[in-house]
């Protein structure tokens, strides 16, 4: 055989069939149906996320009550919310409440999933009463923990404090102890959902791992520092940011409970928010709310970005 009867070197890959060329060209010719089927959920997309939020951007730099015409103002909302002193004791609020849903609300889900993994009867019936508070109303559910957290010595909470000698205590009427009284309601109430993610992610875990540690010799203990947390770290860091978005918008808890007191010691920054649009009166200070609204997802959206940058090779 000559040398110019061999094929070159990926000849193959540069000359394809006719049929693969139709084939591709197919391929190619079907972006225009797939833009048409995107097309209603790109408009409704565009209806209910794109057009709100530009609405709100144009009414963070007016004065207006939704019921007068709109006074266009610059940044004199903006202006306004820096100044206000309820601002700051409202982020100081919301960093606390973060703080102590990350300490408690974090790891109890996942030491709950684990505990649930090991199981090997009834696991169906843990895993539906840890969801369970999921499924209550979260409006229901306050309402429930108000009645439990009675500052009166027949409370629920102060009754059974009093068998062992303590209380009674002024839950939602005290300034030390409201804070933490919303964070455990929203950490029962939560923490169902964040179960359900962690038990679905630990069926993924290869169980050669766990045999082969146990053939090491290692602890339960270690099997979960070693094993399992690596394995699960890109979830991890999933709820995680979730979660600190989640606590920076808290805003059921505070309104229900205790509308921002005793003393505005929770007052969130949401809740602020709220009072800026209907707590003042009839005729409310939307553009200060919508301003409020707009500078509360930038730093939101600018933590979003710094966490996932930071964690980016963590994650891999």
């Amino acid at each position: 055989m000559s040398v110019t009867d061999r094929a070159a070197p990926g000849a193959a890959d540069v000359q394809k069939p006719p049929e693969v060329r139709r084939q591709t060209k197919g391929v190619r010719g079907n972006g225009l149906a797939t833009v048409i089927f995107l097309l209603p959920m790109l408009i409704a997309f565009g209806v209910f996320s794109w057009y709100p939020i530009g609405r709100s951007l144009l009414m963070s730099v007016q004065q207006t009550n939704l019921i007068s015409p709109a006074e266009f103002v610059g940044l004199e909302n903006y202006r306004y919310v820096l100044q206000d002193p309820d601002l700051w004791t409202a982020v100081r609020n919301t960093g606390y409440f973060a703080a102590l849903a990350l300490v408690f609300g974090y790891p109890i889900p996942l030491l709950l999933a684990v505990l649930m993994s090991e199981v090997r009867r009834w696991r169906g019936i843990y895993t539906a009463l840890a969801y369970l508070p999921v499924v209550v109303p979260p409006v229901v559910a306050v309402l429930l923990w108000k009645f439990f957290y009675d500052g009166g010595p027949d409370g629920v909470f102060n009754t059974l404090l009093g068998w062992i000698g303590l209380g009674p205590y002024a839950w939602l009427n005290s300034s030390s102890l409201a804070m933490p009284s919303l964070v455990l309601e929203a950490t029962w109430a939560a923490a169902g959902g964040t179960v359900i993610i962690y038990l679905a992610a630990l069926t993924a875990v290869p169980p050669e791992l766990y045999d082969a540690a146990e053939v090491d010799g290692a602890s339960i203990w270690q099997k979960v520092w070693h094993v399992t947390l690596p394995q699960l770290r890109g979830v991890l860091l999933v709820t995680l940011i979730l979660q600190l978005i989640g606590t920076a918008q808290v805003f059921l808890e505070p309104y229900l409970f205790t509308g921002g007191g005793p003393s505005n010691a929770t007052l969130t920054v949401l809740l602020l928010i709220y009072n800026y649009a209907f707590g003042s009166s009839l005729s409310g200070d939307f553009g200060a709310a919508t301003a409020a609204s707009v500078m509360l997802a930038t730093v939101l959206a600018l933590l979003s970005a710094l966490y996932f940058r930071l964690t980016r090779a963590w994650s891999q």
